[in-house]
C-alpha cells in the first residue's frame, strides 16, 4: 500500500513539474494589436541576430543602424549617446585579440512621451552587442526586439501617463559599459522612477524575474498583479534575488539597482548550451521563451506608466509564484507566526501519537539524524557526479570551463538529480545505514578528492554521513519517529534561516508547515498510519508540494548547480520530509525499493561519465 502511494506520488511530483516549466505558446502575427506577439518580435530578433554583433564589428553598426530605423517607425524619436570605453572594456578587448582603438559606447535612446512629464518615467532596457562569435538571438536580441514590440502595443493601447523612456545600451558584454554610461551622464538619467530590463542566459525556459530594486515588496505586489495567465504567469521567488544580490555576477539593472531604482530584470536561463555560443540563432530560439518575457516586460511596464505612483523602496517581500498561476507573499516577520503554527501542529501530533502507542524519543532524534545524513550525503554524491562530468572539481574559473560546463549541464543535472533521489529513497527504505552504503559514500569521497583535490566541505560531509550511517540503529518500530524528527529539523533549519536571512527562509518553512499540518491530519485520522486515509493527506502533500520544490530545485541548479550541485539536497530533504510516512517497512517493499534506490545511484555516475563526452 505504501509503495503504491509512494510512486503514485512521485510521478505526481514530476509530472507537475514538468507541466508547469513548460514555456507559453507564442501568440502569431495576427494576436490583436495591443497584446504582446512573439511572432511579430522574431523579424526583429532574425534581423539582429543576422550574425555576431560585438563592438567594433560591422553588424554591431548595421544593428545600430537598424534599432535606430525601428525606434524612428516607433515614434520614439531616438538618439545615440556616447561615451568612453571603461579600462577593463579595452582590456577585455585586448584579451580577445580586438583593437578599441577609436571606439566608444553607443546608447541608443527614446522617449514616447506620456500625458504628464513631470512624472518620473518608466524605463525599458536590454543591449544590443553581443559576444564575438555568437548571434546573441536570446542575449539579448529577445530583450531589445520585446521592448520593441511592448512599445508598439502600449502605442496601441492609447496614451499613457507617463513618459516610456527605450535604453538599448552599448557594450553590456564587455563591461555593463553602456548602463554606466547613461546612469552617469544621460540628462534623462535622474527622471526615471522604475526600471523593466530584459536579458538572457540561454536559449530557452520560462522566463525568471531574478533581480529587483532595494525594498521591493511594493514591486513584487505590483509584478504580481500584472504577470496573469495572459502573459504565461508569473515565475519569481524571493530566493532567487537573495542569491542574485550575493553573486559577482551583474547585469545593467545592476547599476540601475545600485542607485535606489525600483525595478524587475527578467530572464531566461534554459537551454544553457545556447549561451555565448554560435548555437544561439533565431531558428534555435524558443519563441515560447520569447513570448513569456515580453509579456511580461509589457504588462508590468504598461501598468507602471498608467499607475498613480510608482513603487518606492520599503521592506523586502517574502514570496514565491506558485506553479506560475499566482504569487503568495508575506511580510518578513510572518515567517516567525509561520513556524509557530508549524510547530503547534507538530505537538499535536505528538499529543495525539502518544495517546496510542509508544514514541520514543530516541527513534525522533534518529529521524533528524537521518535527515543531517541525507544532507550530507547529498554533497558528497553531488560533488562526485560533478567531477565526473568534468572538466573542474571545484568552483568554475575560465570562460572556456564555464562555457563547456553550460553544455554539459543538462546531462549533469540529469545525473545529480537521480543521485539525490537514490539516497532519498534509500532513507525511506530504511537502508541509509550500515557499511555497502558507508563504502559508498567513502569511494565517491575518494573519487572526488582524486580527480578535483582534496575539498574539505566534502571530506566533512563524508565523515558525518558515514558516521551517521555506522552508528547502531534499531529497527524502526513505527514510521512516526522518522517522520517527526524530520520535520523538528527543518523547523530548526528554518528557524535560523529566518532568523539570519528571512527572504530565504520560505524554502524551509512551507514545506514545514504543510508536513506538520499534514502529521496533525494523519494522527488525527489514525495515530498508528495503518489505514488508507491516514496516508492520502501526505501521498497529496508530497505530490503537490514535491511538484513545486522540484520546479524550485530546477532553477537552482541552473543558477548555482556547476559549483554546487549537493545544495539541492535542501531540496531532496524537503521532498523527503513529506513522502516520510510512505517508507514501506511497515508492509514489505524495502528490499524493492533500496535495489531500485541502489540503480539510481548508479545510473548517477554513469550519466556523470555521459556528460564528458560532451565537448
Amino acid at each position: 500500500m505504501r509503495l503504491i502511494l509512494l510512486f503514485t506520488a512521485l510521478a505526481v511530483v514530476l509530472g507537475l513539474a514538468v507541466m508547469a516549466s513548460q514555456t507559453p505558446a507564442p501568440r502569431p502575427i495576427s494576436t490583436p494589436a495591443e497584446v504582446f506577439s512573439a511572432a511579430r518580435a522574431m523579424a526583429d530578433v532574425r534581423e539582429i541576430a543576422r550574425a555576431p554583433h560585438p563592438v567594433g564589428s560591422d553588424d554591431h553598426a548595421r544593428v545600430q543602424a537598424y534599432l535606430m530605423q525601428r525606434m524612428t517607425a516607433l515614434g520614439l524619436t531616438p538618439q545615440i549617446q556616447t561615451g568612453p570605453l571603461s579600462p577593463r572594456a579595452v582590456q577585455r578587448m585586448e584579451r580577445e585579440g580586438r583593437s578599441a582603438q577609436g571606439l566608444a559606447v553607443a546608447n541608443l535612446v527614446g522617449v514616447l512621451p506620456g500625458r504628464d512629464p513631470d512624472r518620473p518615467a518608466v524605463l525599458m532596457m536590454a543591449h544590443y552587442d553581443s559576444v564575438p562569435g555568437s548571434p546573441g538571438a536570446a542575449d539579448d536580441a529577445t530583450g531589445v526586439a520585446a521592448i520593441l514590440e511592448a512599445v508598439r502595443a502600449i502605442r496601441a493601447r492609447g496614451g499613457a501617463d507617463r513618459d516610456l523612456i527605450v535604453l538599448l545600451t552599448d557594450a553590456e558584454e564587455l563591461n555593463l559599459d553602456g548602463a554606466r554610461v547613461f546612469f552617469a551622464a544621460h540628462p534623462w538619467r535622474d527622471r526615471i522612477g522604475a526600471v523593466v530590463n530584459l536579458e538572457a542566459r540561454g536559449g530557452g525556459g520560462r522566463a525568471m524575474m531574478f533581480e529587483t530594486g532595494p525594498g521591493n515588496a511594493r514591486t513584487i505586489a505590483d509584478y504580481a498583479r500584472a504577470t496573469g495567465a495572459a502573459t504565461g504567469g508569473p515565475s519569481s521567488n524571493a530566493l532567487a534575488v537573495f542569491v542574485y544580490r550575493l553573486m559577482p555576477n551583474g547585469t545593467d539593472f545592476t547599476v540601475a539597482a545600485a542607485r535606489g531604482l525600483a525595478g524587475i530584470n527578467l530572464a531566461f536561463i534554459g537551454r544553457p548550451d545556447q549561451y555565448h555560443s554560435p548555437a544561439a540563432t533565431p531558428d534555435a530560439l524558443d519563441q515560447g521563451s520569447l513570448q513569456h518575457i515580453g509579456s511580461q516586460a509589457l504588462e508590468v511596464a504598461d501598468a507602471w506608466l498608467r499607475a498613480p505612483t510608482l513603487p518606492q523602496a520599503t521592506q523586502n517581500a517574502v514570496y514565491a509564484d506558485l506553479f506560475g498561476l499566482t504569487v503568495v507573499r508575506h511580510p518578513p516577520v510572518a515567517g516567525w507566526a509561520l513556524l509557530a503554527i508549524a510547530a503547534l501542529a507538530t505537538g499535536f501530533a505528538v499529543w495525539r501519537v502518544r495517546r496510542v502507542q509508544v514514541l520514543k524519543v530516541g527513534a525522533v532524534l534518529r529521524g533528524a539524524a537521518d535527515g543531517v545524513w541525507l544532507l550530507a550525503a547529498a554533497v558528497v554524491a553531488g560533488q562526485a557526479v560533478r567531477v565526473l562530468a568534468g572538466p573542474l572539481g571545484g568552483r568554475v574559473q575560465s570562460p572556456e570551463t564555464y562555457y563547456t560546463l553550460l553544455r554539459r549541464l543538462p546531462v549533469l543535472e540529469i545525473g545529480v538529480a537521480l543521485a539525490l533521489s537514490g539516497l532519498a529513497l534509500l532513507l525511506i527504505a530504511g537502508r541509509a545505514g550500515g557499511r555497502a552504503v558507508a563504502f559508498g559514500l567513502v569511494a565517491a569521497a575518494a573519487l572526488t578528492t582524486a580527480l578535483s583535490g582534496g575539498d574539505p566541505v566534502v571530506l566533512g560531509a563524508a565523515a558525518v554521513a558515514v558516521g551517521l550511517g555506522l552508528w547502531p540503529r534499531a529497527a524502526e518500530e513505527t514510521p512516526w519517529g522518522g517522520w517527526l524528527g524530520l520535520i523538528a529539523l527543518v523547523l530548526v533549519l528554518g528557524a535560523v534561516v529566518q532568523a539570519m536571512a528571512p527572504e530565504a527562509a520560505f524554502l524551509l518553512i512551507w514545506p514545514a508547515v504543510i508536513a506538520a499540518l499534514t502529521a496533525a491530519a494523519a494522527a488525527l485520522i489514525s495515530a498508528r498510519l495503518t489505514t488508507w486515509t491516514a496516508l492520502i493527506p501526505a501521498a497529496l502533500a508530497t505530490a503537490v508540494v514535491g511538484g513545486w520544490l522540484l520546479m524550485q530545485a530546477h532553477g537552482v541548479f541552473l543558477g548555482v548547480g556547476m559549483d554546487l550541485p549537493g545544495v539541492l539536497g535542501v531540496i531532496a530533504l524537503l521532498i523527503l520530509l513529506l513522502a516520510r510516512p510512505l517508507s514501506p517497512s511497515a508492509d514489505g517493499g524495502v528490499r524493492a525499493l533500496s535495489r531500485i534506490a541502489g540503480g539510481l545511484v548508479v545510473a548517477a555516475m554513469v550519466a556523470g561519465l555521459g556528460a564528458r563526452l560532451i565537448a
